[in-house]
């Protein structure tokens, strides 16, 4: 089992300030949840005892691998799987336009992602959910392909494009495949927390993003996919995005990664949060999460973790921890 955790809305935006350092807060956590046994045992460390520095040798934050990423993507998931008007609602009316095979009734996902597909069991799972009888519907012309088969090719990543059929040559990019009540007929979409880093391919047909100050909701074609973009009525998911960027920013500099496009710089307000996390490198990121909860707008944020039915490989015994490490204790000044 695989746990995944959730971070959602649970308050109206307060203050920007104080908001910024609740999701920074949740942001820096879930990052840390990440962290698998393998990781703390070459760090040889309890996960309690991890520093900034530390995690951020360690943090996904590129692109399509990402926390941000993921997170959207398993809640544009869960929300089909839990039947969310909100979301369910308009997946329905997307996949009417796309294929006059689905009447949209129903709609539900199955998960995907060729680097999941690494962990045991996950592909027999996604074959199996899909069913014997599942077919893939690339495009409007032509026979459909047989699901099980050729998803097991695009499990490969990368590397199966040229064994995979011209229609579908890019289908191993799917993030989920979509289907309607009769789950007969699957389509691959990708899903993106952010709309500029969409990418179409042979196969795909549609995206799915978050409404954005230059992305009205609704749903469009864009050339090469069919791409909703889900409303975002309060703003929350541009609060998410500056404290990501805020905490991606100050991640970066600590475990020297590549930096970020220069449009996914955090406002002036973020990277003053992001300032205050690179002086403490060398604090324990639990001292750091208590000092940004300390700052923070205390009820913005439900905090979910649930387990998901995916067996991961076997990973190796940790080994006895290092002498801990003293480090200044962290504050934060107020924004607003």
């Amino acid at each position: 089992m695989a746990e995944v955790t959730f971070l959602q809305q649970a308050a109206p935006i307060d203050e920007y300030g104080r908001a910024l350092y609740a999701v920074a807060r949740s942001i820096v956590r879930a990052l840390l949840d990440q962290m698998t046994p393998d990781d703390l045992g070459d760090l040889d460390v309890e996960r309690d005892q991890v520093t900034l520095r530390q995690l951020a040798k360690f943090a996904r934050l590129e692109r399509d691998k990402g926390m941000r990423g993921d997170g959207f993507e398993w809640a544009v998931h869960e929300a089909l799987a839990g039947n969310e008007p909100r979301v369910t609602s308009h997946v329905s009316e997307l996949l009417r336009r796309v294929s006059r095979h689905l009447d949209g009734t129903g709609p539900a996902s199955v998960l995907f992602g060729h680097e999941r597909a690494q962990h045991l069991g996950f592909l027999d799972a996604v074959i199996e959910t899909a069913g014997q009888e599942a077919v893939l519907l690339p495009d409007g012309r032509g026979h459909p392909y047989a699901f099980g088969p050729w998803v097991s090719v695009a499990a490969r990543g990368a590397a199966a494009e040229p064994m995979l059929a011209g229609r579908i040559k890019q289908i191993w990019k799917t993030d989920l495949f979509l289907t309607d009540r009769e789950a007969h007929r699957y389509i691959a979409a990708t899903i993106k927390s952010n709309h500029t880093m969409l990418e179409g391919g042979r196969g795909l047909r549609i995206g799915i993003v978050p409404e954005a100050k230059d992305f009205a909701p609704g749903i469009r074609w864009n050339g090469s996919l069919w791409v909703l973009a889900l409303p975002d009525p309060d703003g929350f998911m541009g609060l998410f995005n500056d404290a990501y960027s805020a905490v991606a920013q100050a991640i970066c500099t600590l475990g020297k990664h590549e930096r970020p496009p220069y449009f996914l710089k955090p406002s002036a307000k973020a990277q003053r949060v992001q300032a205050q996390l690179e002086k403490y490198p060398t604090a324990r990121v639990v001292d750091i999460e208590g000092a940004l909860d300390a700052a923070a707008q205390q009820n913005l944020l439900d905090v979910e973790h649930k387990l998901v039915s995916v067996k991961p490989p076997p990973w190796l015994h940790m080994v006895e921890k290092q002498e801990p490490i003293i480090a200044p204790k962290p504050t934060f000044d107020k924004l607003d």
